[in-house]
């Protein structure tokens, strides 16, 4: 009994789906009234979101609407195509929600207007700056250089020896050296 019951659901979904291709407006909402439970039912499986599950189903009924002519019974069910066209539509929700969020969060982190800079913290930062420049002329030609590579251009201590075109021992020792040098010209301890 549930069986033909079963058989005369999908002959009527399929059925249905072949008169929307007519442009029967009354077969679109038999078609919906036969299968949209099931429609937000995966919709809401896969998306998670009522709303969103809720978006996607009316997609799904726009997309059958017009698409209902590309339906071939021999490849499947009516109700399988629904529910085939539900799936993707439904992942291409979930991974453009992932992207827009991936988007959002690389922009957030890199737009300057998204961290404004206070003007006080500024001038401060300008006038520790100047300080550094200046206490950098307190040190020799060779520890200044090798600080410059190690702490401006980020420089390896190993890169900084080649640079240097010294051993690695000297150049570690140079940058200490040069360190120490301006920590104590800028007062430290």
């Amino acid at each position: 009994m549930q069986e033909v019951a079963a058989v005369e659901t999908a002959d009527a979904i399929a059925e249905a789906l072949r008169s929307c291709a007519t442009g029967d407006q009354s077969a679109m909402a038999t078609l919906y009234d036969l299968t949209s439970a099931k429609v937000y039912g995966l919709a809401l499986r896969v998306l998670r979101n009522p709303a969103h599950a809720e978006e996607v189903t009316q997609e799904i009924y726009v997309e059958a609407w017009q698409r209902s002519d590309t339906f071939q019974p021999g490849r499947g069910s009516a109700l399988s195509w629904l529910l085939t066209i539900t799936h993707r539509r439904a992942v291409d929700r979930v991974r453009s929600a992932e992207a827009s969020a991936r988007r959002d969060q690389a922009y957030g982190a890199d737009d300057p207007a998204a961290s404004p800079v206070d003007p006080a913290d500024q001038a401060v930062a300008t006038i520790e700056a100047e300080r550094v420049r200046g206490a950098l002329t307190s040190l020799t030609d060779t520890q200044r250089q090798a600080v410059e590579l190690a702490y401006y251009d980020g420089l390896t201590h190993r890169e900084v020896a080649h640079a240097l075109d010294v051993p690695l021992g000297t150049a570690k020792a140079r940058i200490r050296d040069g360190l120490i040098r301006l920590r104590s010209a800028l007062g430290g301890d």
